[in-house]
This record gives structure tokens, C-alpha cells and sequence, in this order.
């Protein structure tokens, strides 16, 4: 049985796929997370007790205690997707961003490195370490600019993706100068069940729910790509075993909405499903002071991924939206558990009488 380690697996994106992995493949996945605050087994369903999943409670920043998991396991895979990603919280304490997406990069590459020069020449062949980025190690696109292509030069605007792109170039120094096997997948905005709510769509969702304000940046016109997040799973899964060496793939929906128009489609699905006792949730909508650097619009050109990987989404905003809010509306208990202590703290601290913007 074939072991694929998952760095992450216990957060947003990364449960996604250990869920996928588990439930729809042989794979033997050992999920490697520190338990951040933004981090939840809980979010990993039947998949967490399948005798097919091993956790280890590590930090990829443990470089030693990284070693031992790769001698113990392995792995024919990993699949990188630890990181620090909210951007607000990067402008507040930039140093844990470059520790996590850095540091604990360098270690994942090193690790791997030694493991993957241990094997036999079989294993040396078919070992891959998929790294997974963001679109905003591209900056701010503008309003009219057409999709970025792979290659396209970076000009990160916040902290967080700073080191999103630092840890990128690393990534390609390890390909060209160790022959290791990578391949890097940059993916658009992702949304879906298992999201932690200090982001746009669950903190807009609870919001709404709870009567609070629902406050946006500035004017509410930055725009972004949406896709949803098991559809984002599957690309990756398909990219470890398609992807080619060296290679960087943009993984996109072409669902671009503005923070505006995300919002009012939350509460035009929330007057259906969770109507408020007199009006609509968008009487509920607050513009504030937008946030430093704030970019206006991303975008990628996939059709790398789409022509060479075979890959499509199948989900619309629409439908993943409809999704989305369906599954924090059952999932009280969830909910509950992830907007504890620190989670209060940090939102006091950050936005005034709890709200956030986008």
C-alpha cells in the first residue's frame, strides 16, 4: 500500500483532500499538522478513524521531528499544503507567516530531499512532492488585464503572500539545482464546509445568521475567482498523479465575482433558507475602512491544467455556494468548537464589536 504524507491535512483545504484520498482511493495518507488555530480534525469526518489515516501532531518548523515522520513512512508522495493563510492576520504579526510558509517549506523540501535521494531507483522515479500556492504571489492584476500565464512574474502586496512566493521560488531552486521531483499547483480563492469563519463566506454566513453587521472593504469591488473547495482536492489529486515534473499548473474556476456580489448572493440564499424575522440579510451590509495593500482582482489562465490534466470543476459558485451555506447552517456544533477563545480574541482585537470585512 502506497503512503502519501499531507502536510496541513487537518485545515481548510488539506482535510478536503485527506477526506478525498481516504474515501476514494487505496492510498495509505499520513496527515501531518501542528493543530493551529485554524486547523480541526473534526473537519475530517470518517476519514479521521479509517484505519487508512495516520496522524502526527507535527509542526513542519520541527525539522527534526519532520525527518522522523518521513523515515517512519516513506512516502511515495506529499502533497504541501501547511501554511499560515489569513492576510489580515500576516499584517498584523508578519514573523509567524515567514516561520510557517518559509521555514517550514525549506524543511518539507529538505525532508524530502534526503528521503526521496534514499530510494531505489524505482522509487527515485516516481516520487513527487506537489507543493500548493496562491494567486496572490502574482499582485494586484487591475480591472481590465487578462489572466496571468504560469511564469508570469510575481509582485506580492501583503506579508502572507510574500511568503507564498518566497516558498515558490524555493520550490523551483529544488527542482533545478536537486532534480527533485516537484510540481506546484496556484489555485484562485477556494470556499466550501470546514472553512474557518474569519474568512469572507462562513464569517458572512454566521454574521448574517447571527443579526450582526456584515462589513465590507472599502467599496466592496475587489474582485476574485471562487472555487470550490472539493473541486480544488481533485485537481490536486489528479496533478500528483498526471502533473509533470518541474512543472507549475494554475488551477482556476472562472467565477469571478466582487466582494459585493459574493455577499449579496449569501444573503439572497440565507432570505431562502434562514429568513430573519423582518427584512432582507442585505439590509445587514456595512462598508468600512479598507485594509493596507488590499489587491484589487486576481485571475489565472488554467489552460494548462485543463488541456494537459483533463481537469474541469464541477461545481458553480452557485451550486458550491448553495452548498456552503446549507452545511454551516447544519453544522452548528462545528461552528461552536471553532469560534473559541482565541478566535474571539483575535476578532476583538482586529475589528470593532467583533465584525471583520473581506
Amino acid at each position: 500500500m502506497k503512503t502519501v504524507i499531507v502536510t496541513g491535512g487537518a485545515g481548510f483545504i488539506g482535510s478536503a483532500v485527506v477526506r478525498q484520498l481516504v474515501e476514494e482511493t487505496n492510498l495509505r495518507v499520513v496527515n501531518v499538522d501542528a493543530l493551529t488555530y485554524a486547523a480541526n480534525l473534526d473537519s475530517l469526518g470518517p476519514a479521521r478513524n479509517s484505519p487508512r489515516h495516520v496522524f502526527e501532531h507535527v509542526d513542519v518548523c520541527d525539522r527534526d521531528e519532520l525527518e522522523r515522520v518521513f523515515r517512519e513512512h516513506r512516502p511515495a508522495a506529499v502533497l504541501h499544503l501547511a501554511a499560515q493563510t489569513h492576510v489580515d492576520r500576516s499584517i498584523k504579526d508578519p514573523g509567524v507567516f515567514v516561520a510557517s510558509n518559509v521555514d517550514g517549506t525549506l524543511n518539507v523540501l529538505e525532508a524530502s530531499r534526503r528521503h526521496w535521494e534514499r530510494l531505489d531507483a524505482e522509487g527515485r522515479s516516481g516520487f513527487r512532492l506537489l507543493h500548493v500556492s496562491t494567486d496572490e504571489v502574482y499582485g494586484d492584476l487591475g480591472r481590465d488585464r487578462p489572466a496571468m500565464a504560469e511564469g508570469a512574474p510575481y509582485a506580492p502586496s501583503s506579508p502572507y503572500a510574500a511568503s507564498k512566493a518566497a516558498a515558490d521560488h524555493l520550490v523551483r531552486a529544488w527542482s533545478r539545482t536537486f532534480d527533485l521531483p516537484v510540481v506546484i499547483a496556484v489555485c484562485c480563492n477556494n470556499y466550501g464546509p470546514c472553512q474557518h469563519p474569519e474568512k469572507l463566506i462562513p464569517l458572512v454566513v454566521l454574521n448574517a445568521v447571527e443579526g450582526k453587521p456584515l462589513p465590507l472593504y472599502g467599496t466592496g469591488e475587489n474582485v476574485r475567482d471562487w472555487l470550490f473547495v472539493e473541486d480544488h482536492a481533485r485537481a490536486l489529486r489528479m496533478l500528483l498523479e498526471a502533473g509533470r515534473p518541474g512543472q507549475t499548473y494554475h488551477v482556476a474556476a472562472h467565477e469571478e465575482r466582487t466582494n459585493l456580489e459574493v455577499v449579496t448572493e449569501i444573503c439572497m440564499l440565507l432570505d431562502e433558507l434562514a429568513p430573519r424575522e423582518a427584512g432582507r440579510h442585505t439590509e445587514l451590509i456595512r462598508f468600512v475602512a479598507d485594509r493596507p495593500g488590499h489587491d484589487f482582482r486576481y485571475d489565472l489562465d488554467d489552460s494548462r491544467m485543463r488541456d494537459e490534466i483533463g481537469w474541469r470543476p464541477r461545481e458553480t459558485f452557485r451550486s458550491g455556494l448553495r452548498k456552503t451555506v446549507r452545511w454551516y447552517l447544519d453544522h452548528p456544533e462545528w461552528v461552536q468548537a471553532v469560534r473559541n477563545a482565541e478566535y474571539r480574541r483575535w476578532m476583538a482585537a482586529q475589528y470593532q464589536d467583533g465584525e471583520a470585512g473581506g
